[in-house]
């Protein structure tokens, strides 16, 4: 259980690094896809913040990519090491997923969006927009998040089961 522990930690750390890269240094309007409608339209396109900032964005998503997918190779390679049953696959992997969920909907969507003014430092435009001060503005998107992960858990744990 710690390891599954370690490697959501993994998963939600990659979160964080791209989520960082995206916003302070790729800066550009097409990652912000999942932002709120105002936001969206109120983002404008900003010049880059130093030589490299972009190339370096990318360059930590790609790494942060990499991460996630490792993170869930790791967990269902260990699984088959160690002998896990297909509900002991189901659980890991329902496990990080949903302890991703719960630190995006408490750190992310509250925490940074309508407290800590995070993307206001680098977007001041979206200052005042009703979104960041709406907790749940991506409700619909969140609740089909958590119906999907035990369907995606149970392939996952399914594909698994397969190579053991």
């Amino acid at each position: 259980m710690l390891l599954t522990i370690v490697l959501a930690l993994v998963f939600i750390a990659s979160i964080c690094l791209m989520l960082y890269s995206a916003v302070a240094l790729v800066q550009n309007k097409k990652l912000f896809g999942s932002a709120p409608k105002d936001v969206q339209s109120a983002i404008q396109d900003k010049p880059e913040r130093f030589k490299g900032a972009r190339l370096l964005g990318w360059k930590l998503i790609i790494i942060s990519i990499v991460a996630i997918c490792a993170a869930f190779f790791f967990a269902g390679y260990n699984g088959i090491q160690i002998g896990f049953t297909f509900w002991q696959f189901f659980a890991r992997f329902l496990t990080m997923f949903y302890l991703y969920k719960a630190f995006d909907m408490v750190c992310f969507d509250w925490l940074l969006l309508t407290k800590s003014h995070f993307f206001q430092r680098y977007f001041p435009e979206i200052e005042g927009c009703e979104s960041l001060e709406k907790y749940g503005f991506n409700l619909k998107s969140q609740i089909a998040k958590i119906i999907a992960f035990p369907f995606v858990s149970l392939l996952a744990a399914w594909i698994c089961t397969l190579f053991k």
